[in-house]
């Protein structure tokens, strides 16, 4: 029988190749990004953790009865914070293993998601592709190889291409959370609100605001994917 010092190196090696297998899932340029958010777990509050891992609980719960856990981000233009959110969360969900987690987002009106966000999310290794012209255009944002592109554009949270029924509504920012106190179909309601990184639009901040907006986000969806397996089951309340 292996003794217990035998049996935690094996079980540390599996966690590393677990990890690496993880990280190797997405794109080349991505995976700093995706270390980095992992690495900083610590800088999430207790009171952060607790949010996050009331969705923790809806996803486990859904997973646990085989079926696809849907969460819905949602801001009032679904132009950044919501965009940021979704496409980091599925971002997680894959590097954690989690295929039956599908991400998606929506605003209480639609405009179009800002070109600031897209910046922010390539200067993060994401590859992400313009695929229609207009006034609210469609992106495609690519985190693996392996698995399809999410599409990002303005969209209200009511939308068809959004889940109707038995999801998760995670609201980006407390404009929208004060407006929506019932999402209709929603198993479960929580805002887990983030600061509007607008707030240095057309100033030298700029650029910093969005990426220190997006490493927040990627840190607390990282974090919120690895919660799943342990995460305590409860019943979702809208």
């Amino acid at each position: 029988m292996k003794s217990l010092a035998a049996l935690t190196t094996v079980l540390m090696i599996g966690a590393i190749a677990n990890a690496k297998a993880g990280e190797n899932d997405l794109l080349e340029p991505l995976r700093p990004s995706a270390k980095r958010a992992v690495s900083e777990f610590d800088q999430i509050g207790a009171e952060r953790k607790k949010e996050l891992q009331q969705a923790a609980s809806f996803i486990r719960g859904k997973l646990d009865q085989g079926k696809t856990a849907e969460l819905t981000f949602i801001c009032t233009h679904n132009s950044r914070r919501s965009h940021l959110s979704q496409i980091w969360a599925q971002t997680a969900a894959a590097y954690y293993g989690l295929s039956n987690v599908t991400t998606y987002s929506g605003g209480m009106e639609a405009t179009a998601c800002n070109i600031r966000t897209v910046r922010a999310l390539r200067r993060a290794g994401f590859s992400i592709a313009q695929s229609s012209g207009g006034t609210n255009p469609v992106y495609l944002a690519q985190y693996s190889e392996a698995l399809p592109a999410s599409k990002m554009y303005s969209k209200t949270f009511t939308s068809p291409e959004n889940p109707q029924k038995d999801f998760a509504a995670l609201f980006a920012c407390d404009d929208a959370a004060g407006k929506c106190p019932v999402v209709e179909g929603a198993a479960l309601r929580l805002p887990i609100l983030y600061v509007d990184p607008k707030v240095t639009d057309n100033t030298p901040a700029e650029a910093a605001t969005y990426d220190e907006r997006s490493r927040q986000i990627a840190r607390e969806m990282f974090y919120l994917m690895s919660s799943v397996q342990t995460a305590p089951l409860k019943t979702a309340s809208r």
